[in-house]
C-alpha cells in the first residue's frame, strides 16, 4: 500500500499541494502544459503560452496539434501504441512552429502520469526550443521589428514607468509571464536591461514617438 492510501490527504492538504504545485508550474523557466491524451490542453505556464505571445488562459482547450506540427507523423503513432498499451516512458517528439511570424523548431517531450497504470493519463508536454543561429541585429532603418500585442503592451506599460507587478495586472499574466517576456525581447533585440529595451522599442517604431502615455505602434504588431 502507498504512503498515499495509508495516510490520504485531508481536503485542506489536498488544496494546499494543488496550489503549491500550481505555483511551482508557473514559476518554471521551461515551456510546459499539461493535456488529455486526445491533445486538449487543460493547463499551460506564461513560458509555453509565450511561444504564442497569449496569456496561459488562451491555450487552454485548444489541441496541442493545433500549436505544433509534428516533423515526423511515425512518432505520433508510436506514442499512440504506447498509451493504448499503458507504457509510462518519456516520448520526445521533433516539432515545428510560428511565434510573430517566424519559424521555429524544437522537441516536445511527452510525459504521461497518473495516479495509478489503470486509471487514463494526462499528458505532461515540456518544450524545448532550438534557438537559431544569432546573426548581427539588423538596422532599424531595414523596417519595424514585429512584436506580438501582448509584447506590445508590456512595452508600453514598462515604458510608462510601471513595475512588473502592476503591468502583470494590466495584462492579464503573472509576473513571471511578464519577466519572461521582457527577458525575451532583451535578447530578441540585444539590450542588457529594462531601461533599454524600452528605447530600443522607440528606435525601432514599435511605441509612437511624442505620445503619452505610451503607445504601440499599430503596424509593429505581428
Amino acid at each position: 500500500m502507498s504512503v498515499f492510501h495509508a495516510h490520504p490527504f485531508r481536503d485542506g492538504e489536498a488544496v494546499m499541494w494543488r496550489n503549491r504545485f500550481l505555483l511551482l508550474f508557473d514559476r518554471v523557466q521551461s515551456a510546459l502544459a499539461v493535456c488529455r491524451t486526445d491533445g486538449t490542453i487543460l493547463l499551460a505556464n506564461p513560458a509555453m503560452a509565450a511561444e504564442w505571445g497569449a496569456p496561459p488562459s488562451k491555450l487552454c482547450g485548444h489541441n496541442a496539434l493545433e500549436l505544433f506540427r509534428p516533423r515526423e507523423p511515425d512518432q505520433m503513432r508510436r506514442l499512440a501504441e504506447a498509451l493504448r498499451l499503458g507504457h509510462r516512458s518519456r516520448y520526445p517528439v521533433g516539432v515545428g512552429w510560428s511565434t510573430d511570424g517566424c519559424p521555429r523548431s524544437g522537441e516536445v517531450t511527452v510525459v504521461p502520469v497518473s495516479e495509478t497504470s489503470q486509471k487514463e493519463p494526462a499528458l505532461l508536454l515540456q518544450l524545448r526550443v532550438r534557438e537559431p543561429d544569432s546573426g548581427p541585429a539588423a538596422p532599424a532603418d531595414e523596417g519595424l521589428a514585429r512584436v506580438s500585442a501582448i509584447e506590445a503592451d508590456i512595452l508600453a506599460h514598462a515604458a510608462a514607468g510601471a513595475t512588473t507587478a502592476s503591468i502583470a495586472g494590466s495584462v492579464g499574466l503573472t509576473v513571471d509571464g511578464v519577466n519572461y517576456h521582457l527577458s525575451r525581447l532583451s535578447r530578441r533585440w540585444q539590450v542588457p536591461n529594462r531601461p533599454a529595451l524600452v528605447a530600443r522599442a522607440y528606435v525601432l517604431g514599435v511605441l509612437e514617438a511624442g505620445v503619452w502615455p505610451p503607445h504601440p505602434v499599430a503596424d509593429a504588431l505581428s
